[in-house]
């Protein structure tokens, strides 16, 4: 076997694919992340305290008090198209039939759009 009949086991026209090759440097990636992994802190003993997540040095409080709405969150984006989400809104039915209709129908825009068609 050489190495051409090796890396062109499938040539599709536009690249290859050999399950061999693929495999071959998923390992090699695997390792250097092993070999990248080991120079880490062996010292490092897992504690409540060490696993806590950072927070820019500021304690954790409790999270119900904390917990941003999404109501909050999105207020001034629901505000400024209020217009535009509430007649979204009353279109949408939760059929799934209604969406692939409006998406055929807007990709027929498109294509008339794009390609010209009339």
């Amino acid at each position: 076997m050489t190495w051409e009949s090796f890396i062109n086991t499938f040539d599709t026209g536009s690249g290859f694919w050999n399950p061999l090759v693929w495999l071959t440097i998923m390992v090699i990636a695997f390792l250097v992340a092993y070999i990248i992994r080991s120079f880490g802190n062996k010292s490092f003993k897992e504690t409540p305290e060490k696993v806590k997540p950072f927070l820019s040095g500021n304690k954790e409080g409790d999270k119900e008090g904390s917990h941003v709405k999404a109501s909050n969150l999105y207020w001034g984006f629901m505000e400024t198209f209020k217009g535009i989400y509430t007649t979204l809104t009353k279109m949408h039915t939760g059929d799934i039939s209604d969406y692939v209709m409006w998406f055929v129908v807007i990709l027929g825009i498109m294509f008339v759009v794009i390609v010209g068609v009339f």
